[in-house]
């Protein structure tokens, strides 16, 4: 196997990871939508209860993609921390 094969291998895998680490993250917001943590937190908490071990580094990866397609939001507390949690839909037949 080259290493052209090898690395793109290794890509697809990291892809699939952070496909299941999103999937998790969504799956337990639709269970727990008040739910808000930090990205440890949701490493330690959310995802590892459910079975899913993954590093801080995947689920600050799988957060940011999630935040770009509208699923989740962000919030800094007076401490500094980041927090994470679903994002809020608008209410159909509102308008701005």
């Amino acid at each position: 196997m080259s290493l052209s094969q090898k690395t793109s291998e290794s890509a697809v895998m990291r892809d699939e990871r952070l496909d299941a680490v999103m999937e998790a993250i969504e799956a337990y917001l639709a269970r727990h939508p008040e739910a808000a943590d930090s990205a440890e937190g949701i490493a330690r908490w959310w995802l590892s209860a459910g079975g899913l071990d993954a590093s801080v580094d995947e689920v600050r990866v799988a957060l940011l993609r999630l935040i770009e397609r509208g699923v989740v939001d962000w919030r800094h507390l007076p401490d500094g921390r980041r927090i994470y949690g679903a994002a809020k839909r608008p209410s159909a037949g509102r308008s701005h």
